[in-house]
């Protein structure tokens, strides 16, 4: 799509916007609620500055007693409380709108992560997917918290302050009239440099922190070849040129909120000269003669207020530029090809329910290379299989296709009568997957529900008895992401018990022993004997000659095809 090209483009942009509206669409009721609670808070700002000139007025000019004017102050005091009500209702509404719109967006991108795949999803560093997921959301708060509140605000009020003012002398309308649009003109002028250092500041920031986070992975590997102070000043480049990136928005900022904050002065300045001469009796053209000094005061008190609402939204403008930026980031991956099929596809009535099925499936990675070619297979339900072959040969693509991680260039896939995605599964990589937290946390991930029983059940059923007895703490045992605390066998069984709790149908594994010591290959064989024995149906890969023996068949996958062994 062309949305995926320079992000500078008018297409990309357009998109961008377009795709920022549709959210703002589908959180109407909160914008409107945060505009009306705005218009309230800014309709109480009049009334209070209406009152407070009246009551100078009296005071000084009438001269009437302070105990008379006991009436107006009360009204001053409620207008004031009205105005604290409206605005803090406004930025309450406008937080609930900032949430829900974020939740629409991070569901969006869930969608497209699931719709992707875990492999092809793979390719993208973590760094990026993680500051797509939690920093560029995080930067659509301003823009619909803020911004586009603001921009509506920055129309109502000072239109109701120029009625107002337009009543009391039209000359001083006419002043602001003339001057109201300078800072909406200067505003975008600006603007347009902070969007496209916006966006290099985004794209710098989204490679700085991939490439970061995969530098603090490959620590060991980077010590082992001597590559540290390369790998450190690659970091420190791409350091310097975010800092850059980050100082140029800067500038941008501060420069157009001076710009802004002259021009709104240079007004105010211009029609405070012509009410001080005008209650002085220099100037005598046009509605001059009829000022007081209720209707000079209270102009004076609404220039500034009448100015705010745009000066407010000058200073939100960068939330605007910052949202475009973010935008256009989460756009690229929203737009990126997927294989929309893989969720779409639905199941056959004529499938068997009892069986897995592939007909003639094929993927190839490259024009020229097949990894697998035209594969038919029924699998039974409760079947043990093994899939061998040589290392590239196809078993975890296999293995991905059937547990829906991606889908075939051709063919149909059918798991006892489901596509693949939408059917429940126990799946154990090459590498188990861990979170920080304890124990049961991690077998928790899966069935949140689990007692304490049930886990510790799980556990020695993988063969982890001896060392659970051992801990103090139990299941409440700390471990972290990379298996601080267990060895590598112990991690993967840990990985394992999380199926015997959640007691899967299907279970995919893909070399269950792979890197293992003696004793803890034995105990994930005899765990996976357990789940034979119950009915599972168990699909894996293996060089393993006693896992090829617990299979009750065993499939050649070499050269694009899959055969009995």
């Amino acid at each position: 799509m062309a949305e995926t090209g320079d992000i500078n483009s008018p297409t990309s942009q357009q998109a961008v916007r377009q795709w920022l509206s549709e959210l703002a669409r589908g959180n109407r009721l909160w914008i409107r609620s945060t505009v009306v609670a705005g218009t309230v808070a800014g309709i109480a700002t009049i009334v209070q500055m209406v009152f407070l000139a009246r009551i100078i007025h009296l005071g000084v000019i009438d001269e009437v007693p302070v105990a008379d004017l006991t009436p107006l102050f009360l009204w001053l005091i409620l207008a004031i409380v009205i105005r604290a009500i409206g605005q803090g209702f406004q930025t309450r509404l406008a937080a609930r709108c900032s949430e829900q719109v974020r939740r629409d967006a991070r569901r969006q991108i869930y969608r497209h992560w699931q719709a992707t795949g875990p492999v092809a999803l793979g390719q993208s560093s973590a760094g990026t997917l993680a500051r797509e997921w939690i920093d560029h959301v995080e930067a659509l708060h301003g823009y619909f918290a803020r911004f586009l509140p603001q921009m509506m605000l920055s129309v109502v009020v000072p239109l109701l302050i120029l009625v107002l003012v337009f009543w009391l002398d039209w000359l001083a309308g006419v002043f602001l009239l003339l001057s109201a649009p300078l800072i909406p003109l200067f505003m975008a002028l600006v603007g347009m440099g902070a969007e496209k250092l916006n966006q290099q500041h985004f794209e710098t920031i989204s490679r700085l922190s991939g490439q970061f986070l995969d530098k603090v992975r490959g620590l060991t590997t980077l010590q082992l070849f001597g590559q540290t102070a390369d790998a450190t000043e690659l970091i420190r480049k791409r350091s310097d040129h975010y800092r850059r990136i980050t100082m140029k928005t800067l500038r941008v900022a501060f420069l157009s909120s001076a710009v802004l904050e002259f021009f709104a002065s240079v007004a105010i300045a211009v029609i405070a000269i012509y009410i001080g001469f005008g209650l002085l009796g220099y100037i005598t053209y046009g509605p001059s003669e009829e000022l007081t000094l209720f209707s000079g005061l209270l102009i004076l008190l609404l220039a500034p207020e009448f100015f705010q609402p745009l000066r407010t939204l000058s200073q939100h403008y960068h939330d605007r530029a910052a949202a475009l930026g973010a935008g256009t980031e989460i756009l690229r991956r929203l737009t990126t090809p997927v294989d929309s099929h893989r969720l779409s596809e639905t199941a056959d009535a004529g499938s068997a329910i009892d069986v897995i099925e592939l007909d003639s499936v094929s993927v190839a990675f490259q024009a020229d290379q097949e990894v697998l070619k035209d594969v038919s297979l029924v699998i039974p339900r409760a079947d043990v299989i093994a899939l061998t072959g040589p290392s590239g040969g196809g078993k975890s693509t296999l293995l991905h296709l059937l547990a829906g991680f991606m889908a075939p260039d051709s063919g149909r896939i059918q798991l006892f009568a489901q596509p693949p995605g939408s059917f429940r599964f126990g799946w154990l990589g090459q590498k188990g997957f861990l979170v920080q937290g304890t124990w049961a946390d991690n077998l928790r991930l899966t069935t949140p529900d689990a007692s304490d029983i049930a886990i510790d059940t799980a556990l020695r059923n993988v063969g982890l008895g001896p060392l659970l007895d051992s801990r103090r703490e139990g299941i409440n045992s700390l471990v972290s992401e990379d298996g601080q605390g267990l060895s590598g066998g112990q991690a993967r069984r840990l990985s394992l018990a999380r199926i015997f709790l959640a007691d899967y149908d299907l279970i995919l594994l893909d070399e269950p022993t792979a890197g293992l010591d003696s004793d803890s290959e034995v105990f994930v064989l005899e765990a996976l004997h357990k789940l034979a024995v119950a009915g599972k149906t168990l699909i894996f890969s293996t060089h393993h000659q006693a896992l090829l023996t617990l299979a009750n068949r065993v499939l050649l996958v070499s050269g694009g095809e899959v055969r009995n062994a």
